[in-house]
């Protein structure tokens, strides 16, 4: 609290004292709730585990800055166009894996190349056999299943397609996680002009085949969340992780009735920062409730990715800013200001002990072999 508040509560005190008045004791629950919660300098001390990120080229700055700021990695692999190749980001996980095993993790994805040939789902499953035998904890599998790809007969491959079916089976057998990409932000079926945050009117102007609001012959937003969720309810045993908020970033109460409707599944926050904080500067408390009931259901993401022309000492300077301005919206009370939404937001000074499951925790649980997140 500043002092010049704290001499305005003194003040206050004063006057209801000498009319006779019972000093009001509302401040002591504030003050036993900023006790409960991190400040900024607890910030490098913590453990904490950034479980959506792209290191996509062997250089060592992004370890240098999770090694800076106390920071566990997962670096995704993704079938993405705009990324180098599958192959590639494969060599740099295992190069980076290989130099800082403790600190750095990393998932595998797979390729939708020859979907439909004879075999395609049988070579998939032993690549992904090969992959976590090398060390991948988790497979991706991107947007462009729904979005992009299509079958021999011109339709597009959706998530529920019988053809994956035996690929999400081997993944369960394997133990690990499905991170799934499906849809896109609600915004992303939204013209530029009502989109929320600056971030998504920024990716959407420049991605315009991936703007839904452009392509209405395209799946629905509602089509691609049910198609997700046929998915999951026959493939009950999957542990997945909906990255990006499950696409449901929108609206923590819809989140959590998927988390509610899902057990094996969890979330993570990539990417999807400025659309929470755009709910909680409209009601702080419910999006504050969302975090404390799911404390064990999210993940800290933030989707930071180091290319091959990200030079080493601006990726460095905004990974450490990127990190530090999320800790102070989630543990701390502070108020910062937040372009993407044109606005100054309150932080939501969570608990030390929901802070820990979501930094760091829950992480550990679902990716690490072994990691009870103790």
């Amino acid at each position: 609290m500043r002092l010049s508040s704290l001499l305005c509560v003194a003040l206050s005190l004063a006057m209801l004292v000498a009319c006779g008045e019972p000093a009001a004791p509302a401040a002591a629950p504030a003050a036993a709730a900023d006790e409960a919660a991190y400040s900024m300098a607890d910030f490098a001390r913590v453990p904490k585990f950034d479980a959506h990120v792209h290191a996509n080229v062997v250089e060592r700055a992004f370890l240098e800055q999770a090694r800076a700021d106390g920071f566990e990695l997962l670096s995704i692999n993704v079938d993405y166009p705009d990324f180098p190749t599958i192959a590639r980001q494969r060599a740099a996980a295992l190069e980076l894996a290989q130099a800082e095993p403790l600190r750095f993790h990393w998932a595998t994805t797979l390729s939708m190349q020859d979907f439909g040939a004879p075999g395609w789902a049988a070579a998939v499953g032993a690549d992904i056999g090969e992959a976590v035998e090398q060390g991948a904890v988790a497979v991706k599998i991107w947007k462009n299943v729904g979005m992009i790809e299509k079958d021999a007969d011109g339709a597009l491959i959706m998530l529920d397609h019988p053809a994956l079916a035996p690929v999400a089976e081997r993944i369960r057998a394997l133990d690990v996680a499905l991170i799934g990409h499906q849809g896109e932000p609600h915004n992303c079926w939204l013209p530029l002009e009502q989109m929320t945050t600056s971030n998504d009117r920024e990716y959407f102007r420049n991605h315009p085949q991936y703007h839904m609001y452009l392509h209405p012959e395209q799946p629905s937003y509602e089509d691609q969340m049910a198609v997700r969720d046929r998915f999951l309810a026959a493939h009950p045993g999957l542990r997945f992780v909906g990255a990006h908020m499950a696409s449901l970033e929108y609206d923590v109460d819809r989140l959590g009735a998927f988390l509610d409707r899902f057990p094996h599944a969890t979330v993570d926050l990539a990417a999807r920062m400025s659309q929470v904080q755009y709910q909680s500067v409209r009601d702080r408390e419910r999006v504050r409730d969302f975090f404390i009931r799911h404390q064990d259901r999210i993940l800290y993401g933030t989707d930071l990715t180091q290319g091959p022309d990200s030079d080493p000492d601006e990726f460095r300077r905004t990974a450490h800013a990127v990190w530090t301005s999320d800790w102070r919206y989630l543990a701390t009370g502070e108020t910062q200001r937040v372009d993407m939404i044109d606005a100054d937001v309150p932080g939501l000074s969570l608990p030390r002990a929901v802070i820990d499951k979501i930094y760091y925790r829950n992480a550990r649980r679902v990716y690490v072999r072994g990691g009870n997140g103790d």
